[in-house]
């Protein structure tokens, strides 16, 4: 994930939930705020947390990606960042994007501790598919409305029913490799400056290749 990508799913949000975590990399140690107890369903302290506990809340899609990418940051320390899907305690799938580093000691050089932030940010990409599906809604709304206009202009050209005018038009499309609603345009526009009673142009928007 990039950081831009990162930046905008941590705009805050209503609900939005932050936790902190830390891995004791020689004890396998887990200590865990209050919020990331929250994340996962739990009331703080309810239970102990583990590795074995993290990954088993892990989506089962996701699980893979996240042991690799913290088995990578316990070996080089890096800063790391994850968008990934958890279910938690009772069994809702949240989307949490998990930040963290390694922490090396300071005569050895080992990393020896794992620690960062977790943010619920399901909130956040509720409200980003929910507006990315209103603009597809719309765009759609808005190529329908060219299409259906295109196949008025066949209709009244050629005497022909919808279906047919439809079907010219998506052959049209194929033939090209354009888009429906480019094709649909291209007819509209074609007969707003010729009209439908000369039907030459259309043919050749329609025959051509």
């Amino acid at each position: 994930m990039d950081d831009h990508a990162t930046d905008h799913l941590l705009t805050p949000v209503t609900g939005q939930q932050i936790g902190q975590y830390r891995l004791d990399l020689g004890t396998g140690t887990w200590w865990w705020s209050s919020g990331t107890y929250r994340v996962h369903g739990f009331e703080p302290g309810e239970v102990v947390p583990t590795t074995e506990l993290v990954l088993a809340h892990k989506h089962p899609d996701d699980r893979d990606r996240v042991r690799a990418m913290l088995r990578r940051a316990q070996e080089t320390g890096e800063a790391f960042a994850s968008m990934h899907r958890i279910m938690d305690a009772h069994g809702r799938e949240k989307h949490l994007v998990l930040l963290g580093q390694g922490r090396r000691e300071r005569e050895s050089g080992e990393v020896v501790e794992l620690l960062g932030y977790v943010v619920d940010v399901t909130a956040r990409v509720a409200a980003l598919a929910n507006e990315r599906a209103r603009h597809d809604i719309e765009a759609s709304a808005r190529s329908r409305g060219g299409i259906e206009q295109a196949k008025g202009v066949l209709m009244g050209a050629y005497g022909i029913d919808a279906d047919e005018a439809f079907a010219r038009i998506r052959h049209c499309s194929n033939n090209r490799n354009v888009p429906l609603r480019d094709v649909a345009r291209v007819i509209v526009d074609q007969a707003a400056r010729s009209g439908t009673r000369d039907v030459g142009p259309l043919d050749e928007i329609l025959q051509g290749s």
